[in-house]
């Protein structure tokens, strides 16, 4: 069978070129600005959140703080009181020097307005008592097999204004029988059982009938007969002066705080009023409180606990801490939104405030965008016109914006560069060339040019006479200070060739006066060498003796190379004549030689000498008049 046609070239479809994702810089600013903010934004309410929260958290524990130190300190004064009268030479419950026990005693009650009653017992069941409530006076109490005998002696009140003598006067005398037993008290039982300072867990005082606690310290003492007499020295402390500091709490801040004991009864809460007169589990806010702490295993805790919990639908925040010397625990309890709730809606409201202003910022980003990109447009489409040729009636672009001031400026310069250059080169050909594609070949024309070649006398030993990376910096410094010079006069650098450099005077660019100025940037080369050379001295390091050699004629200037890799160079007979006459300066001696014709361009404005000999030219038939340039 024949073979099937082909199909034709028209059939094929051509590549298709894929399309990238593209986005202009408006869009871009807009992303970056709006991710930023967000950002910032998101960071800025975690971080107020946070620091709300602390805030909060520092207020809480503050107040929880302050009322813990007011019941320290109230304890801690009752404690001082008692032990005072402990230590007191005199004290005694009954005998002969119990009238000074009771003024004592007196005395210090009314100095302690924290303690309720202070009292001294001995095992004998005597007892002497002075009382602040419910009424002023002096008990004294004796026990006997069958009953207790109590006596009682009335004082005017603590606060009236008689004098101190007046006041502890008694008013009136009452005596009775009962059956109270000092010895049986569980104050008096455990200070004798643990020889040492106990504060009682809450019970009914007897004479006033109302919940409290006794600080109790044992005190032992020898009778006149020199016999031992072992008494206990004790104050009651009423719940309800404990109310009061706990109260303080709900006074000062926000939230509520209660003391509970080690058995977990309620001994005082500011939220519920008046004086507790039997202990009560808690309840409310308080028992569920307590109820956490008790499943968290922190009731009774010796450490300051901060936790969260939540009641009837409700979050508090609460506070926690043991009082060392009772075992019982201070709590403070608020709702987390009457605490944070102010201030998180001053963050709500800076957040709204803040993405208000993201919205007007992205707005005027959007329009500042504008004044970039919509004269960006513009000059791409004017470049475009450039890089077709088409410079004639290019519009300007005015923008405030300074860069893109600068960037219409840069286009304009161009253009007119590209207009006046066009005058040279043929526009059609290379609007062609380019059309089709075509790549530059290689090129060059005669130019007439100045050429100079420099070289390092001795180079070979002193690289190897010193380390590499020295030599390196050394022909760093060389290169970058004869680059310099040369530049500053016009001069092209055509190459580096190990240490010598092939520089161009005229090409590519026509230079008037290229003689001239080949030759003062010798000079100058020369002199600013010798200022480096003293400085390497200094450092220890060799010198550069630099030859020079400068001749002036027609080469072949050019983009020469290969296909894929081109270079600006020179070639010709006058480039190999420069070489040879820098080469003669190591047979005659000198540092700086010019070709006649060189020297001849000159017209005397620079000091040289004649090497009067013709010099012969290595690789060269005939012989050649030098000039020696002179500093």
């Amino acid at each position: 069978m024949p073979p099937s046609p082909s199909p034709s070239s028209a059939e094929i479809p051509p590549p298709r070129r894929p399309r990238r994702f593209r986005v202009d810089v408006g869009s871009i600013v807009s992303a970056v600005a709006l991710a930023q903010s967000l950002l910032l934004v998101t960071l800025g309410y975690w971080g107020s959140q946070r620091l709300v929260t602390t805030i909060g958290t520092s207020a809480h524990k503050s107040n929880h703080d302050r009322t813990e130190d007011k019941v320290l300190a109230f304890l801690a004064k009752a404690e001082s009181a008692v032990g005072a009268i402990g230590s007191s030479p005199s004290l005694t419950p009954a005998g002969e020097n119990v009238d000074r026990t009771a003024e004592l005693l007196w005395t210090l009650l009314q100095q302690s307005p924290e303690l309720d009653s202070v009292y001294v017992a001995n095992v004998e069941g005597k007892m002497l008592m002075a009382l602040r409530y419910p009424v002023p006076a002096i008990r004294h109490i004796a026990r006997s097999a069958d009953f207790t005998t109590e006596t009682w002696q009335y004082k005017l009140p603590l606060g009236s204004e008689a004098d101190v003598q007046q006041r502890f006067a008694t008013q009136r005398v009452e005596a009775y029988r009962s059956n109270y037993n000092p010895t049986q008290r569980s104050w008096f039982m455990q200070a004798r059982k643990t020889q040492g300072p106990v504060w009682t867990s809450p019970y009914v005082f007897a004479a006033a009938q109302e919940l409290g606690v006794t600080y109790a310290l044992p005190s032992q003492r020898r009778q006149s007969e020199g016999s031992p007499q072992a008494m206990v020295v004790a104050g009651d402390v009423s719940l309800g002066r404990l109310s009061e500091f706990v109260r303080l709490f709900s006074r000062n801040g926000n939230g509520n705080s209660a003391l509970l004991s080690a058995d977990h009864k309620v001994l005082a809460r500011s939220d519920m009023p008046g004086v507790l007169h039997t202990l009560e589990a808690p309840t409310g806010a308080l028992g569920a409180l307590n109820a956490q702490m008790v499943a968290d295993g922190i009731a009774g805790s010796g450490s300051d606990k901060a936790f969260a919990f939540s009641h009837e639908g409700r979050r508090y925040l609460v506070q926690a801490s043991r009082i060392p010397a009772t075992g019982w625990q201070l709590v403070s309890w608020v709702p987390e939104d009457v605490l944070l709730g102010g201030l998180r809606r001053a963050v709500a409201w800076s957040l709204l405030l803040a993405l208000v202003f993201l919205g007007l910022a992205l707005y005027m980003s959007l329009k500042l965008s504008k004044l970039v990109t919509a004269p960006v447009e513009n000059l791409s489409r004017i470049a475009h016109r450039i890089g077709r040729l088409e410079l004639d009636d290019l519009p300007r672009e005015p923008s405030r914006v300074l860069e893109i001031q600068h960037l219409d400026q840069a286009l304009d310069d161009s253009a007119r560069s590209l207009k006046a250059f066009s005058k040279f080169v043929p526009v059609d050909v290379i609007n062609q060339l380019v059309a089709q594609g075509h790549a530059l070949a290689p090129n060059g024309s005669p130019r007439q040019v100045t050429v100079m070649f420099t070289d390092v006398e001795g180079f070979t030993s002193i690289s190897e006479s010193i380390a590499a990376d020295v030599l390196v910096r050394q022909l760093t410094d060389y290169f970058n200070l004869a680059a310099a010079v040369f530049a500053r006069h016009g001069g092209v650098i055509d190459k580096f060739i190990g240490d010598g450099i092939m520089v161009l005077w005229g090409a590519p660019a026509d230079l008037e006066d290229a003689e001239y100025k080949a030759c003062r940037a010798a000079l100058e080369l020369h002199a600013e060498m010798h200022q480096l050379n003293r400085q390497w001295a200094e450092q220890g390091l060799p010198e550069f003796r630099t030859h020079i050699g400068i001749h002036t004629g027609v080469v072949v200037a050019g983009v020469l190379g290969s296909n894929d890799r081109l270079s600006y160079t020179a070639f010709g007979d006058v480039v190999n004549v420069a070489s040879r006459i820098e080469g003669a300066n190591r047979q005659l001696g000198t540092r700086m030689l010019i070709s006649e014709v060189t020297y001849a361009a000159l017209n005397g404005r620079l000091a040289t000498r004649r090497i009067e000999e013709l010099v012969e030219l290595r690789g060269r038939q005939t012989r050649m008049v030098l000039h020696e340039l002179l500093t």
